[in-house]
């Protein structure tokens, strides 16, 4: 078993009672890594957020990318392929769930991977290890969104 933790803070500035209050706030991780926090623009009015600092949206859909890259780049070298790069440019929909809810509903990741070295993977050997990698993800495998991955 293996714990996380992440620390948020958040002072008010503004005028809390009608709501009209400051949603940035700082997330900070152990190791030191501090990152600025805001609410995303759909879900407040912008001038009460940042658009320069992460939103709960994008760092769920960034969780499930760098989740499903790093089992990725994983199985590719157990498998003797080399990786060179790797690019995701993952999409999150933020959407009315099954209960009227809004929820993520669905995550697409759109990995390309530039693979060096004589050893290629077969389009079909490719689509197994998004396939190992995505049964490996412990974000993906905490989620009920679906999780799509192309390409």
């Amino acid at each position: 078993m293996s714990t996380y933790r992440a620390t948020v803070d958040w002072r008010l500035d503004g005028d809390f009672a009608s709501r009209r209050y400051s949603r940035v706030h700082t997330l900070r991780f152990e190791a030191g890594l501090t990152v600025p926090g805001t609410a995303g623009p759909e879900n407040v009015n912008p001038r009460y957020g940042r658009p320069d600092a992460l939103d709960p949206e994008q760092a769920f859909t960034a969780s499930i990318s760098a989740c499903h890259m790093l089992w990725f780049l994983d199985f590719a070298a157990r498998g003797g392929f080399l990786v060179a790069a790797y690019h995701d440019e993952a999409e999150g929909t933020l959407a009315a769930g099954p209960e009227g809810r809004r929820t993520m509903t669905r995550v697409v990741l759109r990995p390309r991977i530039e693979f060096a070295g004589e050893r290629r993977p077969t389009p079909a050997e490719l689509a197994e290890l998004h396939h190992q990698a995505h049964e490996a993800c412990f974000i993906a495998n905490s989620v009920k969104s679906e999780v799509v991955i192309e390409g």
